[in-house]
This record gives C-alpha cells, structure tokens and sequence, in this order.
C-alpha cells in the first residue's frame, strides 16, 4: 500500500468514526425498533408519521429521497416537527 492510499484509507476510517460510524446509515436499516414511518404528504408538503396499526401504515412507503424517515419513537418525531397521522 503506498504512503498516499494509507493517508486516503486513515482519513475515510476518520471521517467515518467522528460522525458517529454507523450512524451515517438510516438507523432503521439496524435498528428494528425503529419502526415509525416519516411520511411527507405529496398535496400539502406536511410532515406525518405513522405507527404500527394505524389504517395507512402498511401501505406507507419511506422515500429518503424525498425527505421522508424512519423513527424509533412518537417523541423523536414530534421533536423532528412531524405529526401523528389521524388514521
């Protein structure tokens, strides 16, 4: 391995711990209790999250791409600025 690859391979190893490792991944991709659907609403922009058993929730798909997330509690949610679903 060359001098500048080692430096390359040290910087990215850095890089990776200092935001947390793991972390950069969505932390439902790890984590199973996370189980809380952030959706956004394509008529109004708002920001709804949905929980197991609630009416739309099988059919909730997340969109990262859009903006949308999962979350491992109503309260991390509503924190984040979205609200309950009404159904």
């Amino acid at each position: 391995m060359s001098q500048f690859t080692g430096v390359v391979v040290l910087a990215s190893v850095a890089a990776f711990v200092g935001a947390g490792g793991y972390t950069l991944l969505p932390r439902a991709t790890y984590d199973s209790d996370c189980t809380i659907k952030g959706n956004i609403s394509i008529n109004s922009g708002e920001r709804i999250y949905h929980v197991p058993g609630q009416e739309y929730y099988a059919a909730t798909r997340i969109s990262y791409e859009h903006g949308e997330r999962w979350f491992c509690s109503e309260e991390e949610a509503r924190r984040a600025g979205w609200r309950k679903a009404r159904r």
